[in-house]
């Protein structure tokens, strides 16, 4: 089993996250890194702006 501080973080994530994985075109994922880096983001942040800003430009709900 890992060390107390791994088991924290992990039972906090688990709390506080919801997961979800997808794929994407091989090399795609390179490409998007850097244009997160250089929007100064996460590439979990880029991905998750992009998909807030594609429902407010379809009307289909509200955002946070």
């Amino acid at each position: 089993m890992g060390t107390s501080a791994t088991r924290a973080k992990n039972k906090y994530n688990k709390a506080s996250y919801d997961r979800y994985l997808f794929s994407m075109p091989k090399g795609s994922k390179e490409r998007y890194m850097e244009i997160a880096k250089k929007n100064d983001m996460s590439l979990s942040a880029y991905i998750i702006q992009a998909l807030e800003e594609k429902i407010k430009r379809d009307n289909m709900g509200t955002t946070k």
